[in-house]
């Protein structure tokens, strides 16, 4: 007799299984009969219990794909792999409201028209920048395709040789011009390029010029570039790839400007300075949700907004629900406590020690430590920001972090140390914070997998 006609049915081993909804365990369940029928196929010995307590395996590791909020204890605080930074309350509740019901997305309330989701977001961001107007896109890589794609289709852009970088995910901005259909013209070179550089290049065949904030590396020593100011003398169109969105240089909704902004452009700045258009992220340093915004003259942006490709990349309701709330806050004043990242970013080093000597009280071998956080999110390369967290050594610091893990907490090594910065923990997640080092650093006894609830 065939040994396999033995295995357990599928309905039995997934009565068994609990934490995903039921087609998954019955994945889970039937992935882990056929690996023991493959063993037992080789000749192997498979109990009903092995095969159960593999699918319980399957499904703890089908848990953790899903996506699910994490305390992000690493320090970083546009963490892109964590989903960057997280949106505020009043950014969620506004998407929540505006998704729960119809609106006017693209409607005009005052004449009962037709209306374009541009007049929401978009004109409040541009507001905020002193620019004529403004839209919105799914993501700031969008936002300059578009743009180019817009204003520049078979026709000349020049771009200096030291700004085309590589942004995230391995997309570069010549390839980003190649799409779009503009022809590429390099000026300069990789370390150096002056204004005189971009005037010889320029002729009827320029559409624009393209400077592109290098955010994700720092060139120093023998460098030189041109200002938005100077490129904007030259009489055609300049459009700024800001980046990061740092709303404004002077950053006056905090009461001083960071030392880790160091020369961080504004998009307000370069709106001052001529810039045509200037494109950003709606996350990053603005610390909305992922999103591209493009703002600048009002005739440009028209014709931005009226290109086949806007419609591709535009923003859904939700998302611009959002990032009018975050807009509106910048407006008001009130983004140093409405924005998360900025709430965050500005907790001083006093009040994360404090914190930590708490936590450090209630975890055997913890201690306090100093830290330094960063931006993140290919923002502000090479600068820090002054931090605190708490620091435990183990046998084995990556055996730990993945126990860390599977209570979605992620935390950082230093050392061979495992620490917990707490400069991107929200007060709120403390307790469970402790709870899990605490579980650690107990001898014999291992953290648990995934939490239920």
């Amino acid at each position: 007799m065939d040994r396999r006609r033995g295995l357990p049915a599928v309905d039995d081993v997934v009565a068994n299984l609990d934490g995903l909804v039921h087609p998954l365990l019955v994945d889970c369940a039937r992935d882990a009969i056929a690996a023991a029928r493959d063993t037992m196929t080789g000749g192997g010995e498979v109990r009903t219990e092995e095969i159960v307590a593999a699918a319980r395996q399957r499904v703890a590791a089908r848990q953790r794909r899903l996506l699910t909020p994490l305390v992000n204890a690493t320090g970083v605080l546009v963490h892109t792999n964590l989903g960057r930074a997280p949106i505020g309350a009043d950014a969620l509740a506004a998407a929540v409201e505006v998704g729960a019901s119809y609106s006017n997305l693209e409607y005009r309330l005052d004449r009962g028209t037709r209306g374009s989701r541009h007049d929401h977001a978009g004109s409040l961001l541009a507001q905020a920048v002193g620019a004529e107007a403004g839209l919105v896109v799914n993501n700031n890589a969008a936002a300059v395709l578009l743009g180019l794609a817009a204003l520049a289709r078979d026709r000349e852009v020049v771009v200096s040789r030291g700004e085309l970088v590589e942004i995230g995910g391995g997309f570069r901005i010549p390839e980003v011009m190649a799409e779009s259909g503009c022809s590429l013209v390099e000026v300069g070179t990789t370390n150096r390029t002056r204004r005189a550089d971009y005037e010889r290049a320029v002729s009827a065949s320029t559409a624009l010029v393209l400077k592109v904030h290098a955010s994700n590396y720092r060139m120093v020593g023998f460098v030189e570039s041109a200002s938005v100011a100077e490129l904007a003398s030259l009489r055609v169109p300049v459009m700024f790839d800001a980046g990061s969105g740092l709303l404004d240089a002077d950053t006056p909704w905090l009461p001083t400007r960071p030392a880790w902004l160091h020369d961080e452009p504004g998009v307000r700045q370069a709106v001052a300075a001529g810039a045509a258009l200037v494109t950003f992220s709606g996350d990053k340093l603005l610390g909305g949700p992922q999103a591209g915004v493009i703002v600048g003259s009002g005739s440009l942006i028209e014709r931005v907004a009226r290109h086949p490709l806007a419609r591709a990349v535009r923003a859904d309701k939700l998302t611009l629900a959002a990032l009018q709330s975050v807009a509106l806050a910048y407006l008001e004043g009130t983004a140093a406590t409405a924005v998360p990242l900025w709430r965050m970013a500005a907790r001083p080093v006093h009040e994360l020690r404090a914190r930590a000597e708490t936590i450090a009280a209630a975890v055997p071998g913890a201690k306090v430590v100093d830290t330094e956080a960063v931006a993140g999110g290919g923002s502000l390369p090479g600068l820090t920001i002054p931090s605190a967290g708490i620091a435990i050594e183990v046998d084995d610091a990556d055996v730990a972090a993945a126990a860390l893990r599977d209570r979605r907490v992620v935390a950082r090594i230093d050392d061979g140390a495992v620490v917990c910065d707490l400069r991107t923990v929200e007060p709120a997640d403390d307790t469970r914070v402790a709870e899990v080092l605490g579980a650690l650093g107990a001898p014999g006894a291992p953290v648990d997998g995934p939490p239920t609830a």
